[in-house]
């Protein structure tokens, strides 16, 4: 699913509010937990899972093609970490 196919979803569900106010909700919650990851914060949302950040220490890695060694910097990526529920739901 993506962005779009949430918000019609969402929509079709609660015609009492517009498309473009779910819209704005659905923007406004995936930038703030974007914020809050940038920030290096834990993201918990009960029941659905916790997104946090790990960082990857800086390490040589290789070109596949032809075999050279190459450092990698050091960087940050996002990790998701499924809740009890969803892993339930999964795995019924």
């Amino acid at each position: 699913m993506i962005k779009s196919e949430l918000v019609q979803k969402l929509a079709e569900e609660n015609p009492h509010l517009f498309q473009r106010d779910i819209e704005n909700i659905v923007n406004a919650i995936l930038d703030e937990i974007g914020d809050a990851m940038a920030r290096g914060d834990r993201v918990e949302l009960r029941g659905f899972g916790a997104f946090s950040v790990k960082n990857r220490p800086a390490r040589v890695g290789r070109n596949p093609r032809t075999g050279e060694q190459v450092d990698v910097g050091e960087k940050y990526v996002p990790q998701f970490k499924a809740g009890k529920e969803i892993r339930e739901r999964l795995n019924r």
